[in-house]
């Protein structure tokens, strides 16, 4: 299953996404300059985290990208 599916359908309730938040709270950044970040996907475990962490920094090249617990 795609780790974004789950953001589909819910921009009208914001209430719902922070649900669907707590569901996935791992997460994998990209970081960018001036202390910003961009979430790439979300996940349920870490291990699938740290799995597609390795993919996605095959793929990055030289950009940052880090695995992290994020609630909120």
């Amino acid at each position: 299953m795609p780790q974004n599916v789950y953001q589909q359908g819910f921009t009208a309730n914001p209430g719902a996404i922070a649900y669907q938040k707590r569901l996935y709270p791992w997460a994998i950044a990209k970081l960018m300059p001036s202390m910003q970040r961009a979430i790439v996907g979300r996940f349920r475990s870490r291990s699938d985290t740290d799995g597609h962490l390795l993919c996605h920094r095959s793929h990055l090249g030289k950009q940052r990208a880090i695995a992290l617990w994020d609630l909120g």
